[in-house]
């Protein structure tokens, strides 16, 4: 059983180690660069629709708004708000500085992620 133990937790340390965090980073820097920087382009229309509303002659559907809250509550989960809420407690302003840069890299992933999903749907 310990041998076992020992084989997970060197797996586990490959896994979410370095080589982990360095594919996450070049994947969304890849797509960040790949995309012309679209989602950091785009945040200022995204922050317009946001408090403006709908966009005019489009009745139909819910608010830009309810559709945000949903695809966030969809994505996010309880569990990374306690952990946002725990790295803020820990790491202070610095820690909330690197999740806003690690969010503009992960735009670009999400944004990837939901074009295929819409892409390769099925009904």
């Amino acid at each position: 059983m310990e041998a076992l133990t020992k084989l997970v937790g060197d797996l586990n340390s490959i896994v979410w180690g370095v080589p982990m965090l360095i594919l996450i980073l070049g994947v969304g820097l890849y797509l960040t660069f790949g995309l012309r920087l679209l989602t950091i382009i785009k945040i200022p229309f995204g922050f317009d629709l946001l408090w403006k509303g709908r966009i005019p002659g489009d009745d139909k559907g819910i608010s830009p708004f309810n559709a945000l809250m949903t695809s966030l509550a969809a994505t996010i989960g309880t569990g990374n708000i306690a952990g946002v809420a725990t790295a803020i407690f820990l790491g202070g302003p610095g820690a909330v500085f690197w999740m806003w840069m690690t969010a503009l890299v992960g735009m670009a992933t999400k944004y990837a992620e939901a074009v295929l999903a819409v892409r390769f749907r099925e009904t």
